[in-house]
């Protein structure tokens, strides 16, 4: 593993490796695949992995105004994983849907009749996903896993590519970018990737979800300020949604197998519910008459933040969905 500019680089299985030894506090629902278009494969060198990565990171920042690189890892053509933003935050990578999401940049322009994927980026592009998938619990499906080419550019609606969409992560991306071609080209290989007994998703008991109330919430090794803070990952960041496994002394537990605690003074419950309708309209307000500012797909997962005259508030921004096409969990 090599780091410089503050990111790593490592290859598939190194990376599968290193996330499954990570600790990632907020929950993570969604994995966002994207192609970067420029660079593309004629920017590559085969060395240049670093400043390629920093040159986006600059781009980001300075053109775009983010706060930082907008994925969390890129995969080159030659395989490498080089590491980007920050796991614990949000990415810039889909308008209005990154909360709860993972962002995938793969390195190239995948539009037809453009870079004709590498075997080694395809292999590393199914063994990164897998990967995600058994650390946040989920099977491969087109809830989580998703296409930038599905959700409109102006509102952020998911339209399944139904018009004003990028085409990213490329027309020709393993087959195509529309669902269909997402379940028929892609999803089989992942789900073949986890069919080993150790690549299936883990499942474990949450007790509750909470969301976090403060800028940066610590995390010790105990359940009392008098233990340190653990040096192993991030403090929890404003609105991150943590698993909480065991409760003592008003303190909670949010890893199933290591003792890492956080204040619950600096936390408010959150209700996990499922999308049971077709396309569920999100409004800006608690009630019809305030606009439609996007949708989610049934069977999508989301979290109930306040509920108000049969709505529910599913986000720490002003975005609201009737209760009746909610399933509580």
């Amino acid at each position: 593993m090599e780091t410089k500019y503050g990111f790593k680089k490592m290859t598939a299985n190194e990376f599968a490796i290193y996330l499954a030894n990570l600790k990632i506090a907020r929950t993570i629902l969604r994995i966002q695949q994207h192609h970067t278009y420029i660079p593309s494969y004629i920017h590559f060198s085969g060395g240049n992995h670093f400043e390629l990565q920093k040159g986006m990171q600059n781009t980001h920042k300075y053109s775009n105004g983010w706060s930082d690189i907008g994925q969390h890892i890129s995969i080159f053509p030659d395989g490498y994983v080089v590491t980007g933003r920050d796991f614990e935050k949000s990415p810039a990578g889909i308008a209005y849907n990154n909360q709860n999401s993972f962002c995938i940049e793969n390195i190239g322009n995948f539009d037809k009749n453009m870079d004709d994927m590498r075997p080694e980026q395809r292999d590393a592009i199914i063994t990164v996903t897998a990967a995600l998938c058994k650390k946040i619990g989920k099977k491969p499906d087109t809830n989580s896993i998703v296409y930038h080419h599905w959700y409109n550019l102006s509102t952020g609606i998911r339209n399944n590519g139904s018009g004003g969409n990028k085409s990213c992560p490329g027309t020709a991306f393993f087959g195509g970018n529309k669902v269909a071609d997402c379940e028929k080209h892609f999803l089989p290989l992942v789900e073949a990737k986890l069919k080993g007994k150790d690549n299936k998703p883990t499942s474990v008991i949450v007790e509750k979800y909470v969301f976090v109330t403060a800028s940066s919430l610590n995390i010790r090794k105990g359940p009392a300020v008098s233990f340190g803070k653990v040096t192993d990952r991030s403090p929890a960041i404003y609105g991150s949604i943590l698993r909480v496994f065991e409760e003592k002394n008003g303190w909670y537990k949010i890893s199933s197998s290591t003792e890492h605690w956080v204040f619950g003074k600096y936390t408010k419950d959150v209700q996990r519910a499922i999308v049971n309708a077709t396309a569920l309209n999100i409004r800006s307000g608690a009630g019809t008459k305030f606009p439609k500012v996007g949708s989610i797909q049934k069977d999508t997962e989301t979290f109930i933040f306040n509920e108000k005259n049969n709505w529910a508030q599913i986000s720490i921004e002003s975005k609201w969905v009737s209760t009746d096409y909610l399933k509580k969990e």
